[in-house]
């Protein structure tokens, strides 16, 4: 059973993103603004982080100048606020299978960032480095499909689906859609920003849970601006005890708080690319759940794109997952090197 543990943990942390996807598309759908949706979704994990980070790591958090705060607020505005608010509005275009699909992408975009800061490199004449070219063609080439080919429609459940009265399956024009395409790798290139950088910030600021909450903090203000500049109407800040109130909460609570504490447990004990390894299930998840409760129509070029998309992820994680091994094996034969010259040394 305990064997097991790390396996229900990521199976849980995605089934909790697919309920992201479809929650925060249900939300759209019945006329929430997505910029007031972000808002509230970074207020609430603010307010449910705060205690926790204080009570844990008041006493041990290093001091915080201001040239870091500085950082820490650009890294929030690029890869947090901006990157919500263009998801909220890809998802307005798209669908909440075809932003579960995208999300396949991140480790890919992250790799490719990460090969531009000169902390990734990759040898073209290895098989691991031919490998993560390959993955990086494959997620375009997936792109490229998702956004341009529809297909015929794959109309999964379309009749019984659970929300029929208030949500009507549709499709979004051509353009729309395309542009939803763009925006979700644009939220993806944004994220995966965070995601290079954050690390550094992690360095001069190794208090996780308070950076966190200082992110959501930070990011609520900066979304809130946007929202208030944009959206004037009262009405659009109504939340009410309803799907709007239901999606802020899990947004801001589940996904936020449960499963950071599930991700940085699945890392300890697995690593990252076990955890990585597991992300195409959120768009299994959202795809069986988008069916029976929005009854959303599924594309056979969604279908096709996803499984690219899929196929890129896994290509470029075995090439990195085949290098660290070889790194490994090289240190360690250069060790056995020094411990055997060392031993000669010593005999003589």
């Amino acid at each position: 059973m305990e064997e097991k543990k790390p396996l229900l943990a990521v199976l849980a942390i995605q089934l909790v993103y697919a309920g992201y996807f479809l929650l925060t598309k249900l939300a759209f759908d019945v006329g929430m603004n997505t910029f007031v949706f972000v808002f509230y979704r970074q207020a609430a994990a603010t307010l449910f982080l705060l205690p926790i980070a204080i009570s844990l790591e008041r006493k041990t958090a290093p001091p915080l100048p201001l040239s870091l705060l500085i950082k820490i607020f650009m890294l929030s505005l690029i890869g947090i606020t901006m990157s919500l608010d263009i998801v909220g509005v890809g998802l307005k275009y798209t669908s909440a299978s075809l932003g579960a699909a995208t999300s396949n992408t991140l480790p890919v975009i992250t790799f490719f960032l990460a090969l531009l800061f000169g902390m990734e490199k990759v040898n073209i004449r290895s098989r691991p480095g031919l490998m993560k070219v390959c993955g990086v063609t494959l997620c375009i080439g997936g792109v490229v499909t998702i956004a341009l080919y529809r297909g015929p429609f794959l109309k999964l459940l379309l009749h019984h689906h659970l929300i029929h009265n208030q949500i009507q399956p549709h499709l979004s024009p051509q353009n729309t859609w395309i542009q939803g395409v763009f925006l979700m790798l644009l939220a993806n290139l944004c994220w995966a920003f965070w995601l290079v950088l954050q690390g550094r910030v992690l360095r001069s600021y190794p208090s996780k849970l308070l950076l966190t909450t200082l992110q959501c903090f930070l990011s609520a203000i900066q979304s809130f601006l946007v929202a208030i500049s944009v959206t004037r109407d009262p009405n659009e800040w109504q939340l009410g005890w309803n799907i709007r109130l239901v999606s802020v909460a899990y947004c801001g609570i589940v996904v936020t708080g449960f499963t950071f504490y599930l991700q940085t447990w699945v890392v300890e004990k697995k690593g990252p690319v076990y955890l990585s390894m597991t992300t195409p299930w959120i768009m299994v998840f959202t795809i069986i759940l988008s069916a029976i409760v929005l009854g959303e129509i599924i594309t056979l070029g969604s279908v096709i794109g996803a499984i690219l998309l899929v196929g890129g992820l896994y290509f470029v994680l075995w090439g990195k997952a085949k290098e660290e091994e070889r790194e490994k094996g090289e240190c360690q034969q250069i060790g056995d090197v020094e411990k055997a010259c060392g031993g000669e040394t010593t005999t003589t």
